[in-house]
């Protein structure tokens, strides 16, 4: 049937006013797109956090930061420290740091100050340096000669009277691994805060650290050009507060001091997540 003229236009104009409403509903779209595109970007990636414990403890000392950093989003490993040597020590971390892609905010806890600083020279991934209750090293600095260099350390003593002696299998007679005494380790390490059982369980799943690890220098730190936070113990009995505000003053690391004794990711765990997460967030 053929259509009158009329009738074709009315057709015709339906068809053009369709188009027409597509193409603006495209064009909105796509307009909507690219200013929304200006306006909202993609929220950067949060790093991983990289926990490194101490000498005499292992990663379960981390449980209750690592608990609240999960929680707020955030990817956390805490690789076993070998307590064999610095060098040795910092060499094992690099090689687990290069296994993790992207950013990487990477914590030590006393001893594990010594190993990150070595470890994270020259490393593009490591944004930040976070020590809590930690040794923050110069180079050619050593655990014994930090802990020594004011008074107050429960360690700056005649090794035979704080640490249980036992020969490494093979190795110098002279540089055996270092148990602290079971007497000695609620001194150093805790305070009223953590009940006397608990004490007993961390003195009696204690893992060595190596004589060496004591004596040996460390190497051009990595805080020289690594931004670096640090978490003051002001009840620490291990390195003494007035020597860590002092290594934190020379790293010109963000500092906070809490009254807390050597453990203080087992007591205050809050502030030591804080400062953690406060190093993270200035990396993006």
């Amino acid at each position: 049937m053929k259509l009158s003229f009329r009738r074709r236009l009315i057709y015709i104009s339906a068809a053009i006013g369709a188009l027409a409403l597509t193409g603006a509903g495209i064009g909105t779209a796509q307009a909507s797109t690219g200013i929304g595109a200006l306006h909202s970007r993609p929220a950067a990636a949060k790093p991983t956090v990289v926990l490194v414990h101490g000498a005499w403890a292992d990663g379960s000392s981390w449980d209750k930061v690592t608990a609240k950093l999960q929680h707020d989003g955030y990817r956390v490993v805490t690789p076993p420290n070998l307590l064999s040597g610095v060098a040795n020590d910092a060499a094992s971390l690099r090689a687990y740091l290069d296994t993790i892609t992207g950013p990487i905010v990477l914590v030590g806890h006393s001893y594990g100050g010594m190993v990150i600083s070595n470890a994270a020279l020259g490393d593009e991934q490591v944004k930040a340096l976070v020590y809590v209750d930690a040794y923050i090293p110069a180079q050619h600095d050593t655990v014994l000669s930090l802990t020594s260099a004011v008074p107050g350390s429960v360690f700056a003593a005649e090794a035979s009277t704080v640490f249980d002696q036992v020969a490494i299998p093979g190795g110098d007679p002279h540089y055996p691994n270092l148990y602290v005494k079971p007497s000695v380790f609620g001194k150093a390490f805790a305070d009223k805060s953590i009940p006397a059982k608990d004490v007993a369980v961390l003195a009696a799943r204690q893992r060595p650290l190596a004589y060496n690890a004591l004596v040996e220098e460390a190497g051009e730190p990595a805080w020289a050009t690594i931004p670096s936070w640090s978490v003051i113990g002001k009840q620490d009995a291990v390195i003494p507060a007035a020597e860590q505000v002092a290594m934190s003053k020379r790293a010109k690391a963000h500092t906070v001091e809490i009254n807390a004794p050597h453990l203080s990711m087992v007591t205050d765990s809050g502030a030591v997540t804080n400062q953690i997460e406060a190093a993270a967030k200035a990396t993006n």
